[in-house]
């Protein structure tokens, strides 16, 4: 059974001087969780922020923090975000040798889990470890930047998982980040999609709590 769809507006979009004041306009326009983007420069060609601002994070806000670690070697750091606050913690398969171990220690530091694949990694990977997993979150951009374009392709990928879903009874749900906005979302849900991450369409758009709000309109049809 399906979750009621969920937004998680992503933090790489949003004025670092003002964090605080995000938060504030996430929670009152209508936000799920807060996405937070971690980066470290060796497994994505960019580098961002880590554990004392998801502490920060957490003083402010009651939101859902979910933290996507992109980022090599996620078992020294996974279960230090969730001790910082993270609610949900998603790591790369592409970046873990040993993602069963990985997977537990999230799960037994008491958060949910995901597993997030690259565009060009296939749903198969996750094949003998999806009946440990809350969540896999499917990148429809190449992971490291924000406003890039959506990739179309992303579309069959949600549907292929969600049938996978359907098939063995599973009870994860479906993220997808990268390239989001009131054009794809409807057809996101549609393909089996449950939370959708969104950054440069809200944070950049002319009216913010406008842009979210018209986004999860059409997520609910």
């Amino acid at each position: 059974m399906r979750i009621p769809p969920l937004i998680a507006p992503s933090l790489l979009s949003a004025d670092f001087m003002r964090l605080a004041e995000e938060l504030d306009f996430l929670k009152n326009a209508g936000a799920d969780a807060v996405h937070v983007d971690v980066m470290d420069g060796r497994f994505t060609p960019n580098i961002t922020i880590g554990l004392p601002v998801v502490e920060a994070l957490r003083r402010e806000t009651r939101l859902v923090i979910d933290c996507h670690l992109m980022i090599a070697e996620p078992l020294k750091y996974a279960v230090d975000f969730v001790k910082a606050g993270a609610d949900w913690v998603s790591v790369h398969q592409e970046a873990d040798m040993h993602l069963h171990r990985t997977v537990t220690a999230i799960k037994n530091a008491g958060a949910k889990v995901g597993v997030a694949l690259n565009p060009s990694t296939p749903i198969e990977v996750l094949t003998d470890i999806l009946d440990d997993l809350d969540f896999v979150l499917l990148m429809s951009v190449n992971p490291g930047f924000s406003g890039q374009a959506f990739i179309e392709r992303t579309l069959d990928k949600a549907r292929r998982l969600d049938a996978l879903r359907q098939e063995r009874g599973a009870s994860f749900f479906i993220q997808v980040d990268g390239g989001i906005n009131s054009a794809n979302a409807q057809s996101l849900i549609n393909a089996g999609a449950d939370c959708l991450v969104a950054g440069n369409a809200i944070f950049k758009a002319p009216n913010p709590t406008d842009a979210l709000r018209e986004i999860k309109a059409r997520m609910v049809g």
